[in-house]
Order: C-alpha cells, then sequence, then structure tokens
C-alpha cells in the first residue's frame, strides 16, 4: 500500500466555526483577491442588502394581511426615500396632517409598523409576528395599528403620544446586513413622547424565521416586555428581559 493510501483526508480546521455562524471565514485567496465564488457571493449579498434600503414599502400589503383589525396609515415628515436617508429627523415626526387624526381613545398600547430601513423584512414578518402576539397579550387595551411610510423608531413616540398610550410597540425594518436583507426588529418604549432615549426602550432584534428568531419566541418576548413594563411603568436599560429563565431553568 502507497503512502498516499494511509493518510487521511485534510480536514479544513475552520469548517466548524463555517456551520456555526453566516460570518464569511476563511473564503481562501486567488492571487491578490478573492475566488470568484466567493467574491460572486459577496456581490449578491451587498446587492440584496442595498435592494431592501431602496425597495418601495406598500402599506396596502400589511392593511390586507390585518383585514380583522383597524389599521391607519400615516406618514412621517420624510416625503422621499431620498430625504428619508439623508434626513433621519424627518422620518421621526409626522406629518402636520397625520398627526391631527391621531387622537386618545382610552387606549393602553399602540402597535406601529415602519417601514425602515428594510421594507422586505415588514412585507415577510410585521403580520405573522403581530398575529402571533394579539394569541397573548390578553387583556391590553390597543389603538388602532398605525402603519407609517418612511418612519423610525422614534416616530413611535410622537405617535403615542398622540394616541394616549402608556405603551408603544415599533414593529420596524433593520438596516440590512450582508447575512440578512430582511430582519425585523421590535422596539417597546413606556410612556412614550418625542425626546426618549434610546436607553429608555427594549429591542428584540433579528426577528425572521431563516436564521433569526422565529414568530413565536419574539411574540412571548414581546409579551413578557409589555406586562413587565406595565407592572414596573418603564422600560430601557432598568428593565431586564428575564423572559427566557424559566426556558433556561427546564
Amino acid at each position: 500500500m502507497s503512502d498516499s493510501a494511509e493518510q487521511p483526508p485534510a480536514v479544513d480546521p475552520l469548517q466548524r466555526l463555517r456551520s456555526a455562524t453566516p460570518a464569511r471565514i476563511g473564503l481562501g485567496r486567488c492571487g491578490h483577491g478573492l475566488p470568484t465564488r466567493a467574491l460572486l457571493e459577496f456581490q449578491l449579498a451587498h446587492a440584496r442588502a442595498r435592494d431592501a434600503v431602496h425597495e418601495a414599502f406598500d402599506p396596502g400589503r400589511v392593511v390586507a394581511g390585518l383585514s380583522d383589525r383597524e389599521t391607519r396609515v400615516v406618514s412621517s415628515c420624510a416625503p422621499d426615500r431620498q430625504t428619508y436617508l439623508q434626513r433621519p429627523d424627518l422620518g421621526r415626526r409626522l406629518t402636520d396632517i397625520d398627526a391631527a387624526l391621531l387622537t386618545p381613545g382610552g387606549y393602553e398600547a399602540a402597535f406601529v409598523v415602519a417601514d425602515g430601513l428594510s421594507s422586505p423584512a415588514v412585507h415577510a414578518h410585521a403580520v405573522p409576528l403581530l398575529r402571533a402576539v394579539f394569541a397573548r397579550i390578553g387583556d391590553w387595551r390597543v389603538a388602532p395599528i398605525i402603519i407609517a411610510c418612511q418612519g423610525r423608531v422614534a416616530l413611535g413616540d410622537d405617535i403615542g403620544e398622540r394616541l394616549g398610550v402608556g405603551l408603544v410597540a415599533v414593529l420596524i425594518g433593520e438596516r440590512p446586513g450582508l447575512s440578512a436583507p430582511d430582519s425585523l426588529g421590535v422596539y417597546v418604549t413606556w410612556n412614550p413622547q418625542p425626546g426618549r432615549q434610546d436607553s429608555e426602550r427594549n429591542c428584540i432584534s433579528n426577528i425572521r424565521p431563516a436564521g433569526g428568531l422565529s414568530y413565536e419566541p419574539a411574540a412571548r418576548r414581546l409579551a413578557w416586555l409589555m406586562n413587565a413594563a406595565r407592572h414596573q411603568r418603564l422600560t430601557g436599560v432598568r428593565l431586564k428581559d428575564t423572559s427566557a429563565l424559566p426556558t433556561l431553568r427546564e
């Protein structure tokens, strides 16, 4: 038997890492650059991320998916996508016309669905996540669902204050990455009003069944945060998310 036949097959030491993360690890080289396959995959991921940022938001898709719920479509002060990307401050305020239409109605909580930086994330995940949440939140008096075009997270503060709610949850498309162009985030704020800081919010990130947090665990965590916020009358760094502790004990 030859020496070559006795040698075990070569083991790629990075294979275990690759199986545990979508990050690009050990891509190799071809001369001074990447191998063709790795380069093309990177360019495709980059194109998908750019497309997600610029894809037009269709609020009608969300309205149709929530046809059994009362919804209202509003817009921020950013009149178009280019302005929205260049002027984040305009995405945090409602237009005067839409602001005048939102009034208190004895509600405790409001859900805001905003396009953010990834309309595909909202199109794909907002409706199933909301349906999973509604099945868990019990006696909460919820305002009509607000669907916001060209919205930032802080737009929920303006909306929540005008509706007179104690809590607002903003479902928003997150900034696309090179492995996740359709990731949805949820930001929960107690006593919403303009001027709230990010440290006064709780966030559930990377909601997407393929490679992220699926709808049921995300809904369970969101319902827990809502109830804990109502009990403690706060959100943010002082509200520690311990919703997973019972699962860890099992």
